[in-house]
């Protein structure tokens, strides 16, 4: 599995670094004002559908329907139940895309109710908004494709073409900055044309592996309505990170202008480390224990859902740590280019540390979520859902006026955080979660080492941050990757110290992975 995971995560990994670069540069040529404002509120909708069915709801009620087809009745019929999903969708997709078209208007107001209707920024989000609105019908249907993929234990392509979205977005900011004079435009158009690019990349790969994926027409199967019940929960259970994202949108709304960006490239900085690793160890999680719970292993269930959670943990820990002992330095090295100015830096680098406080939280639901999905169960999943949406909202309702651009991450990371709560005790009490010893001692001593990291982290920083943002770009970088590095090369040291990850035991443990 660790194999496994590394590939995901590698271009995962990719793709997360060409999105920062990408992210740079609409920093650099927007800024954070009310452009920047309105090009990110006309993603949010698209990156909401992205996370949701690229990495969450869909894989969880196809794959292991697909699988199970898959291992009992061969490859044709299961051929032929992905055709049938993929004409339900397509149609519903479709409709659902026309309607928004229509009624744009109205969905922004949900969106971003703090913005004036008819005023400059509304507008423009309405025009966006309806250039990259087709980009949910693409990705749903690549996201089927990468199922199917993941179901084959293909996972490089599924992986891989994720990172189009951000090599086509990189493109298309250069177009609008450097030849037609309009990034936020192209920016748009940049978003719905990755979608053509990624869905063609998934269907060949999936062609390759043996499978034409063309729609079928459906039929409402016993397994058609099993799979539309599980994605019908699995959408709200796993789309509780994304509402409260757009609840923190809306909110940010009414803010100052520039807002949302410091928000977004806050969120976006978190979105590194959570989609290396809680979106590819989900990924490869859920089939391995929806395997393990057709075949009635429970102690192997235990063992897989343990090594997922010490294998992220190792990562997640440190960079929790190190986003809050280094954000101003992070921000500043980053972002603060262009257009982005040290104003934008410091209120980013506040919106940073409020939402690395429920990293561990964000990564932890990642891997428990498939132990719901595994076992048939979406309903619980919805509810706990609930919960989490409704106090995020009534958390961001209390923090957004004396808190200002940190509220919403703030009530954000505390949500996650009791949700993931609820969803281990849960488990647990199910028996499908059960914490070994092994893995309770190796998480204290990898919180104490990276306690110990940022630390010194911090000190060093408080030195470096101040006169970071007046460096040359080159050098700024330069120091900000020293300052990592070093922060890095210290964690590594006391986990070797401690035991934890001595690297003639780490290779043991990829070699039997």
């Amino acid at each position: 599995m660790l194999r496994t995971l590394l590939t995901v995560g590698g271009w995962t990994m990719v793709s997360r670094v060409l999105g920062l670069l990408r992210d740079q540069m609409l920093a650099r040529y927007l800024g954070a004002g009310p452009t920047q404002d309105a090009l990110l509120v006309a993603f949010r909708l698209p990156n909401m559908f992205r996370s949701l069915f690229g990495e969450g709801a869909f894989n969880a009620a196809f794959v292991p329907i697909f699988t199970a087809k898959l291992e009992r009745d061969g490859h044709d019929e299961a051929r032929r139940f992905a055709a049938s999903v993929m004409g339900a969708l397509t149609g519903w997709l479709l409709f659902l895309a026309i309607l928004g078209e229509i009624f744009m208007p109205w969905v922004v107001r949900l969106l971003a109710s703090g913005f004036t209707v008819g005023g400059e920024r509304f507008d423009l989000v309405v025009t966006l908004s309806r250039i990259t609105f087709p980009y949910l019908v693409l990705i749903c249907i690549a996201a089927l494709a990468a199922g199917v993929l993941n179901a084959l234990n293909r996972f490089t392509m599924a992986a891989a073409a994720y990172a189009s979205f951000n090599v086509v977005g990189i493109v298309s900011i250069l177009i609008g900055a450097y030849w037609l004079g309009d990034t936020a435009l192209c920016s748009a158009w940049g978003l719905t044309i990755s979608g053509v690019v990624q869905l063609g990349l998934l269907l060949w790969s999936a062609r390759r592996a043996g499978i034409t994926l063309v729609p079928g027409l459906p039929r409402l199967t016993a397994t058609m309505r099993d799979m539309l019940k599980r994605l019908g929960f699995g959408l709200i259970g796993s789309s509780s990170t994304q509402i409260n994202l757009v609840i923190n949108t809306n909110i940010a709304s009414y803010l100052p202008a520039g807002s949302i960006g410091w928000i977004y490239f806050a969120d976006r900085l978190t979105q590194l480390p959570l989609g290396v690793l809680g979106a590819a160890a989900g990924t490869t999680l859920l089939p391995a224990l929806a395997r393990h719970a057709a075949r009635n292993e429970t102690p192997e269930g235990h063992t897989a859902l343990n090594n997922a959670i010490d294998y992220t943990a190792l990562l997640t820990l440190p960079a929790c740590i190190g986003l809050i002992a280094l954000a101003p330095g992070i921000m500043a090295g980053l972002f603060g280019y262009g257009h982005f100015t040290t104003h934008d830096v410091i209120a980013s680098s506040q919106s940073l540390t409020a939402y690395a406080i429920g990293l561990p939280a964000f990564v932890l639901l990642k891997l428990l979520t498939p132990g719901f999905y595994a076992h048939g169960d979406t309903r619980t999943p919805v509810m706990i859902g609930f919960l989490s949406i409704g106090l995020n909202l009534v958390l961001n309702l209390l923090f957004f006026r004396p808190l200002a651009h940190v509220g919403p991450p703030l009530a954000s990371a505390l949500a996650a955080t009791v949700q993931a709560g609820i969803f281990a005790v849960i488990l647990h009490r199910r028996n499908v979660f059960r914490p070994s010893p092994t893995l309770l001692a190796r998480l204290g001593k990898m919180s104490a080492a990276s306690v110990v990291m940022g630390g010194v982290a911090w000190a060093a920083a408080r030195h470096l941050t101040p006169g970071l943002v007046a460096w040359p770009g080159l050098a700024r970088m330069s120091a900000l990757a020293a300052l990592i590095g070093m922060s890095g090369a210290l964690y590594l040291l006391l986990l070797a110290l401690m035991g934890i990850a001595a690297p003639r035991g780490m290779l043991r443990r990829l070699r039997r992975s």
